[in-house]
């Protein structure tokens, strides 16, 4: 092997190395795949293709990189059922008191209201829905604040720099 050659696998096994320390355990490592040559090697062999053994090992719990941990889940879960079961709750909770109020002959609510209200709290319901993973800390040993803004913004982040890579790698397979 080359000095060139050499220095090129040390320079990728430090960057994976790198990345595996800085990503979450959870977040699949980035692996850049070099191009090929010639022809002949353009070939892909037999020993790097998946084959449906490893596949079906992976499908009854073999633990792997991309799995999200127990414990992180549970916080997404928890966040997801608060942020979007409130405003959910207040939406069905809109219509009840409408009738309430309607029945009891203590006001009447326009029903154009009453539909802009609870409309309005289910958006809310939608929003909270996603904004509840996203505003979970993704550490497994750290909380973060009740409201999470602080990582929805870091993992927002994440999410908009997976997109843009994803994006990437869309745009030169086509090519």
């Amino acid at each position: 092997m080359t000095a060139k050659k050499k220095k090129a696998q040390g320079n990728t096994a430090s960057t994976q190395k790198e990345a595996a320390s800085s990503s979450l355990p959870f977040e699949p490592v980035r692996q850049k795949q070099p191009q090929p040559t010639t022809a002949a090697s353009a070939k892909p062999s037999p020993s790097n293709q998946p084959t449906m053994a490893k596949g079906k090992q992976s499908l009854k719990g073999m633990p792997s990189n991309s799995n999200i941990p127990e414990v992180v889940n549970r916080r997404m879960v928890k966040r997801a059922a608060f942020f979007c079961g409130l405003p959910t709750a207040c939406a069905i909770l809109t219509f009840v008191v409408s009738y309430f109020a309607i029945a009891n002959d203590l006001f009447k609510p326009p029903t154009v209201a009453v539909l802009l209200v609870s409309l309005g709290f289910f958006g809310l319901g939608v929003l909270g829905l996603s904004y509840g993973p996203l505003s979970a800390s993704w550490d497994e040993e750290r909380l973060g604040n009740a409201l999470g803004f602080d990582e929805f913004k870091l993992n927002f982040g994440r999410l908009r720099e997976s997109w843009r890579t994803a994006k990437a790698a869309n745009d030169n397979s086509s090519d």
